[in-house]
């Protein structure tokens, strides 16, 4: 409460208004509807104001009382700069300013992370089987010309792509990966290499021969390897994870075996993908900036509207990915093979999958942004009434991108393209989509005529001991966010709050590993490093140990030698004692260094591995900047 009246002050200031009355009604209403006030029904009026700003035209909002000309009391100091106080018309010049405040202390809160209620979990599962037949009843309502459609474009945009994955699936160049994360069968991170079961299914096209052993000479431990029947396989294991408090995230959990080849797969999709030029121009997986620059465009001169999909990746049908890779069968047999076909989902059992995969599989991502980038070229396509090339698509650059479920598309097909999406079984979120007006949103970024309006969201509780090292961590973040949005007052109750909690809390560059504050005064300096002479402050840092998990034996050389071959090709599946002949730097190379080349940075990670279970703060003398 004394977070958002801080914030409130800071920003009446700027918007010279007052935001007495407000504070009022926020601390009546949280003492009467507790946490759930700032975390689910202001977050519910801000997208209210952000749908108002898109139409044009303010209205009432069930949570407060209306005024005499129709705009809600609540914040009505903010609202009357953007609206009009009698019609409830936007302005013809808004105020950038008010527009920001609005959001602010609307949506500070909606994305804190706590755990919802049991309730709440429930319903979401629920809404997840939900999910599962209406992917089933939009498979069986696609015709024979959908599909046919469907595969056409998607084959004129990824042929080139499909045909080099599919010569790596079949000459056997697909290099399988481990991730830190958990697996359906809870092994370790480093007991996921020692793993010894497979699937049928993968081992009709990845032999479990050429990847669970690090060459035929331990050839005799595939004896113990549990190669199972496709009725017989794990599950992935259903979970929810903190998101808002109104409703968590569902995410599955992969078996390992699935994961170690999903992650192969996504290595040679990115490899061909980063050889094609149009694709990159179209299609996001590790910058959002492009997708954020083209919303801000779109909100200046009003040609590209920015799209977001319920529940995206749930409701991509197996079916259409499928047909997406219908000419490719190598590649189209491990793309199937790769995937978890049966679901455990908490109070429901085990059941059937109609989608490709939930968030959780490494080739979620990748296969969600192939289908919708297929359906919205499908959609303009739809809207002209004519078949494109790829030299027609070229000329959709700056105006078609996506990134995952952010799309970006033009306004001229926007009503077509969202009914394709639709009648392919996608949910566009119209509370979440922009083309009508001014506003636009992409990756967490918003623009109103082209001004930055995002907002700084509280991500964790605020800390009242030393103890809540994730709770400093987030706080103090959240202090240098607030400060460089030019919030001061907030920015100081947060300085002073941490104070009483941090003996030492400096300031700092912003490239500083301490945990201290940013300051456009500059860093401060408690001495010079006795040896580089580079100024240093005293005060806290982040530490975190990844678990102790031993790995030795065959698994370890696995290990060793899938990470060389991340660095040095065709290193898995030799001799171990050839292995060093042929890589450079080695003694029987003709490169000038005899030192091996180190297998990882990290020299213990045969003793620890995996994410830390939790993290802790250090005090010590560091950088300054």
């Amino acid at each position: 409460m004394s977070l958002w009246s801080e914030m409130a002050d800071d920003l009446a200031i700027l918007c010279r208004t007052s935001a007495t009355r407000d504070k009022k009604t926020v601390a009546r209403r949280i003492e009467h509807e507790g946490l759930s006030f700032l975390t689910i029904t202001l977050p519910d009026y801000g997208k209210a104001i952000q749908k108002w700003l898109d139409l044009g035209q303010a209205g009432s909002h069930p949570s407060f009382t209306s005024g005499r000309g129709g705009l809600p009391l609540f914040l009505e100091g903010f609202l009357t700069q953007v609206f009009d106080r009698s019609t409830g018309v936007l302005l013809s010049e808004p105020s950038i300013d008010a527009i920001f405040s609005l959001r602010q202390l609307t949506l500070a809160f909606g994305k804190i992370s706590l755990p919802c209620s049991d309730v709440r979990v429930r319903k979401a599962m629920q809404k997840f089987i939900e999910c599962e037949s209406d992917v089933r009843e939009s498979d069986a309502q696609l015709t024979v010309e959908d599909l046919s459609e469907f595969k056409n474009v998607s084959d004129m945009l990824f042929r080139e792509l499909f045909t080099q994955m599919d010569r790596d699936v079949y000459y056997g160049q697909i290099l399988p990966k481990h991730g830190p994360g958990a697996v359906a069968d809870k092994l370790t991170s480093n007991g996921k290499y020692r793993s010894r079961m497979w699937t049928q299914r993968l081992e009709r096209i990845f032999p479990c021969s050429s990847y669970l052993i690090p060459s035929p000479r331990y050839y005799e431990e595939l004896e113990e390897v549990d190669i199972r029947e496709p009725g017989t396989e794990i599950p992935v294991r259903v979970i929810s994870v903190p998101k808002t408090l109104k409703t968590p995230r569902i995410i599955a959990i992969e078996p390992t075996c699935m994961q170690y080849m999903q992650q192969g797969l996504l290595r040679c999709f990115l490899d061909a993908y980063g050889r094609d030029e149009l694709l990159q121009r179209f299609l996001g997986f590790d910058d959002q900036v492009p997708n954020q620059e083209l919303a801000r465009i779109g909100s200046l001169d009003q040609r590209t509207a920015t799209l977001d999909l319920s529940e995206a990746s749930d409701r991509v049908s197996n079916q259409l990915v499928r047909a997406m890779f219908h000419r490719h069968p190598h590649l189209r047999e491990a793309m199937d093979a790769t995937r978890s076909r049966k679901a455990d989902v908490p109070g429901h059992g085990v059941i059937r999958l109609a989608k490709y995969a939930s968030m959780g599989s490494a080739l979620c991502f990748p296969v969600e942004a192939m289908v919708f980038l297929t359906l919205i070229v499908l959609g303009v396509q739809r809207s002209l009434n004519t078949t494109l090339t790829r030299r027609d698509v070229k000329s959709l650059v700056g105006s078609v991108r996506v990134y995952g479920d952010d799309l970006i598309v033009p306004i001229d097909h926007v009503l077509t393209i969202v009914q394709t999406l639709e009648h392919f079984g996608a949910r566009v979120g119209l509370d979440k989509s922009f083309w009508t007006g001014r506003f636009r949103e992409s990756c967490g970024k918003e623009y109103y005529a082209g001004q930055d309006v995002s907002v700084v969201r509280v991500r964790h509780t605020l800390p009242s001991t030393i103890a809540d090292a994730d709770g400093i961590i987030a706080t103090v973040a959240l202090r240098n966010q607030l400060y460089l949005a030019g919030l001061w007052r907030v920015s100081w109750y947060l300085d002073n709050l941490l104070e009483g909690v941090l003996k030492h809390f400096p300031r700092v560059g912003p490239d500083s590993p301490v945990l201290g504050r940013v300051s456009f005064l500059g860093y401060q300096t408690d001495r010079m490093h006795p040896c580089l002479h580079s100024p240093q402050v005293r005060g806290y840092v982040v530490q975190a140990k990844a678990p102790s998990d031993p790995l030795e034996g065959t698994g370890a050389l696995l290990k060793c030698l899938l990470k060389l071959e991340h660095k040095y090709p065709r290193v898995l599946g030799m001799d171990p004692e050839s292995v060093p002949c042929y890589l450079p730097g080695t003694a029987r190379s003709n490169e000038p260094s005899s030192r091996v080349p180190p297998v990882s940075q990290d020299g213990k990670h045969l003793e620890r591995s995996g994410r830390p279970k939790r993290v802790g703060i250090k005090l010590g003398w560091w950088s300054a900047y």
